[in-house]
């Protein structure tokens, strides 16, 4: 068994109203990659939210007193946290260097998942507005156009509670279950599983970053083939919602 890892380095910087679906399967034909079925595109949400025009123009911010406060206690410029406040719901934690916040989606991260890489000076890119919406529509054009049964992870790079560094992890799927739980299920002696649940979307995410990088790599595209529960978990429904954790089971607020 095993799993293959194609990152697409063919597509071009984007820009607002690119068609990322054709861009997409034109750097793959460049590759000489055709698409096969069960296939998994991890795609940056930096370049779904640039296609979208999903911009933020940091010059244009007009800095509040809360992002003032904030922007003292952090070293962080008050604009970006003007930017952070209106794209946050709640301010979870604020430390000497960093804001945590819930995003608009109800996503816990960094910065609300503003991203300042990657983009024209002054811009930023918020999180696409609707990851998942955003998901299906690409599978949807990239399925009539290959008639190929695929799916589609929308990664983000985000840290984690506990653990240094910074790991790829999912905010939009389509065409795939993004948690899996197998309760019920035996291990290797016969005990049966009872609160196991795999994130698939955050794994795959995960592995795609490996060659995705964080700084100059220029491959916002990896496809996964191979992996061997793809049908099992097809879902073209659920989306990546289902991996945020219920504020009433939060352990860390």
């Amino acid at each position: 068994m095993q799993i293959q890892l194609i990152g697409l380095t063919e597509i071009p910087l984007i820009s607002k109203e690119d068609d990322l679906s054709r861009l997409i399967l034109d750097a793959a034909q460049l590759q000489e990659v055709e698409l096969e079925n069960g296939d998994i595109l991890v795609i940056a949400e930096t370049v779904i939210s640039k296609s979208e025009g999903n911009y933020i123009d940091l010059g244009s911010m007009q800095a509040s007193n809360e992002a003032l406060e904030l922007a003292q206690k952090t070293g962080k410029d008050p604009q970006l946290v003007e930017a952070i406040l209106q794209e946050s719901q709640d301010i979870v934690r604020v430390g000497p260097d960093f804001i945590v916040s819930e995003t608009n989606h109800g996503f816990i991260c960094a910065n609300a998942g503003i991203d300042e890489s990657n983009v024209d000076e002054g811009l930023a890119t918020p999180m696409p507005r609707d990851p998942d919406a955003s998901a299906n529509l690409i599978r949807e054009k990239i399925e009539s156009l290959t008639g190929k049964q695929v799916a589609i992870v929308i990664s983000d790079t985000q840290g984690r509670p506990f653990r240094e560094g910074a790991v790829g992890v999912a905010i939009g799927a389509s065409g795939i279950r993004s948690l899996w739980n197998r309760q019920g299920e035996e291990d290797l002696y016969g005990r049966e599983l009872q609160t196991t649940q795999i994130a698939v979307a955050d794994e795959l995410s995960a592995a795609a970053s490996l060659l995705m990088g964080q700084a100059n790599e220029g491959i916002p595209v990896v496809i996964i083939r191979g992996y061997p529960s793809f049908a099992d978990l097809r879902d073209t429904e659920t989306g990546a919602k289902s991996l945020i954790r219920p504020k009433k089971f939060d352990a860390f607020r």
